[in-house]
């Protein structure tokens, strides 16, 4: 999926625990490089470099692999906050980053072009990464259970006064009252399979291209949120603004959006080379949920704090940096 960062703020964090304080993290191994205090050296001797697409999530999942890895003994350069999914995919396939997160509906829809999703969540998955493998060559660690699907969304107070509950409420009320029609999306989801061309076929949903404003992700939420420039925004379900703000999430009730299960993707010739990086990271991986997701993400987008901070003080109250699990 395609999401992006936006901040304004920066909140200074203050590690208390004796082990955090032992923790550096250095900019210096080279261009991007990262050192830090290690758990282990199951990835001594590997060199990796981690992207990331350039949305809150998928810079905080970056900086969890980043950290993560360099702990373990590998030496890092850090690419994350790289762009968005077309120029993480190409660097991946071209070798100028080894790894990055991807999520199981991009990699069915966009990157293998199949039209429909598979609902089963678990299938989904399978699906993806044999395929993946197969066709390209190309491995998928995970996945995580943390589903960050495509959604609309509408200020909880505006969704009472037009009595819209579901994606089908929407596309009745562009028909009854187009005027109330109005949607903030972002600009991958304009033309995305699995974002409004294909809503607007499944729904049988027509909104005019004036009511619709491309913005970017972040402006998407306060817009939506002050409801002058639309009604209806493209969000995402693992986003902390959704609650900070007060929005309702519409029911995708006939099942369009796909499951977006997040997992590392890499060349297989890497995973092959370090087998040791499914040890080091499935635990983290597993641990990475709906609500997990959502608090760091708020932290990050309605808090002000920076990705990194954010992914190095999870890993460590996780026990991954060697903290009390």
């Amino acid at each position: 999926m395609g999401f992006r960062l936006h901040r304004t703020l920066r909140r200074p964090t203050v590690l208390l625990t004796a082990a955090a304080l032992t923790m550096t993290a250095v900019a210096g191994c080279g261009a991007g490089g990262t050192e830090t205090a290690s758990v282990s050296e199951k990835l001594k001797g590997a060199k990796l470099v981690v992207g990331s697409k350039d949305f809150t999530e998928n810079i905080v999942l970056g900086q969890i692999a980043v950290q993560l890895l360099a702990a373990n003994g590998a030496e890092v350069t850090d690419k994350t906050n790289l762009g968005g999914t077309v120029a993480n995919r190409k660097a991946l396939e071209s070798g100028a980053i080894d790894l990055y997160w991807e999520y199981s509906g991009s990699g069915w829809i966009e990157h293998l072009r199949h039209p429909d999703p598979i609902p089963d969540a678990a299938e989904q998955f399978a699906a993806t990464a044999k395929e993946d493998l197969e066709k390209n060559k190309l491995k998928w660690l995970g996945p995580t259970p943390l589903n960050n699907t495509y959604a609309l969304a509408i200020r909880s107070e505006k969704a009472k006064e037009l009595g819209v509950k579901t994606l089908s409420d929407v596309a009745e009320l562009a028909k009854t009252k187009p005027q109330e029609a109005t949607l903030c999306i972002e600009t991958e989801f304009s033309t995305r399979n699995d974002g409004l061309p294909g809503l607007s076929k499944k729904y049988g949903m027509t909104i005019p291209k004036d009511q619709v404003k491309v913005l970017d992700t972040g402006v998407v939420y306060t817009e939506t949120d002050k409801g002058q420039a639309c009604n209806f925004g493209e969000v995402f379900t693992t986003d902390g603004r959704i609650a900070a703000l007060d929005l309702t999430v519409l029911e995708d009730d006939k099942k369009f959006f796909p499951v977006y299960n997040a997992a590392v993707t890499l060349k297989d010739e890497t995973f092959k080379k370090h087998p040791a990086l499914e040890s080091v990271l499935q635990p983290v991986i597993a641990k990475l949920d709906d609500a997990t997701m959502q608090k760091m993400n708020a932290r990050v987008d309605v808090e002000g704090q920076e990705p990194k901070t954010v992914a190095e003080e999870w890993l460590q109250e996780a026990g991954f940096l060697g903290g009390a699990q």
